[in-house]
């Protein structure tokens, strides 16, 4: 009997270092492939990096998508116990850059749409349709001649306007010419001091063309599963203070599966042209506050 337990005792422990060392190889396996493998991807991303430098198009592009919907039946503890709600915002960035040796030609686009719904059941005065909220459109153009490494003569054409709601009243159109400036791969600083911006609109008592300065501040980079942009557009008018205005618009996703992650904007701008639009008054008495949207959804890039 004892014979048969130091047997069984001798047995189990050639099998547990036999398993020991088995994880063990594995382990060492496991490492050493896992190096070979980091060593290739380095290799694949220096030679990702020499393409993305040659001349050529590049093109890009990202978003995100939010919403959500509720209903209520008999909810009492809210003003209106019966009611169905819902918003929804859509955001699409997008950029086709053709860079040569000589000249660029970069071309961007930004769009910003959400609708929201808030229907009581209780009253027939209110609307059971989702109603636009936010609305933004603005693409641009730019085109350059390289007289340096980092300084270019540029023009410039750039448009904003509305989709959802009185397209292109207003819109507002800005061409001009000047510098424009590199100092990093993915920063680009346009300073157009000869630009006129054009306002499209039927209100003449708050909306007024002009002549002024563009400036644009723009920086777009992805970094592994990281995609993000800022934007900064303004123009300030040589005639009026009033006919100036700016927008700073940001974008940022994480990829968390193939083409799908998590994704925010936010962006702020002052117009008081837009504002005294609104107030119905005119533009010297119009209150300039300051406008912000965000948006934080699912995201997703192509």
């Amino acid at each position: 009997m004892n014979k048969k337990l130091l047997l069984s005792i001798f047995l189990l422990l050639v099998v547990t270092l036999s398993f020991s060392q088995t994880k063990e190889e594995l382990q060492a396996q496991k490492a050493e492939k896992q190096a070979e493998a980091d060593k290739f991807q380095g290799e694949a991303n220096a030679l990702q990096a020499q393409i993305d430098a040659l001349p050529g198009w590049r093109k890009g592009a990202f978003g995100t998508i939010g919403g959500s919907l509720s209903n209520f039946n008999d909810w009492y503890s809210q003003a209106a116990p019966n009611n169905s709600t819902g918003n929804i915002g859509i955001t699409f960035n997008a950029f086709a850059n053709k860079i040569e040796d000589k000249y660029f030609w970069r071309n961007s686009l930004n769009i910003n749409l959400a609708w929201v719904k808030l229907d009581d059941k209780d009253t027939d005065a209110d609307s059971d349709d989702f109603e636009p909220t936010s609305d933004v459109f603005n693409i641009s153009s730019l085109y350059g001649r390289n007289i340096s490494k980092t300084w270019a003569i540029s023009g410039l054409a750039e448009y904003r306007t509305t989709l959802l709601n009185d397209f292109n009243d207003p819109g507002f159109l800005d061409v001009g010419v000047g510098a424009t400036w590199t100092p990093l791969e993915n920063l680009i600083v346009v300073i157009h001091p000869l630009n006129y911006n054009f306002v499209f609109a039927e209100n003449d008592a708050a909306f007024e063309s002009s002549a002024g300065a563009k400036i644009v501040a723009d920086y777009t980079r992805q970094i592994g599963a990281i995609n993000f942009k800022t934007n900064f557009s303004t123009f300030q008018s040589y005639e009026d203070s009033d006919l100036s205005n700016f927008t700073w618009t940001n974008s940022f996703s994480y990829t968390l599966w193939k083409m799908i992650g998590v994704g925010f904007d936010f962006a702020l701008r002052s117009n008081k042209q837009e504002a005294a639009n609104y107030q119905e008054v005119d533009l010297a008495d119009a209150d300039n506050k300051l406008q912000s949207y965000y948006t934080i959804g699912l995201s997703y890039k192509f």
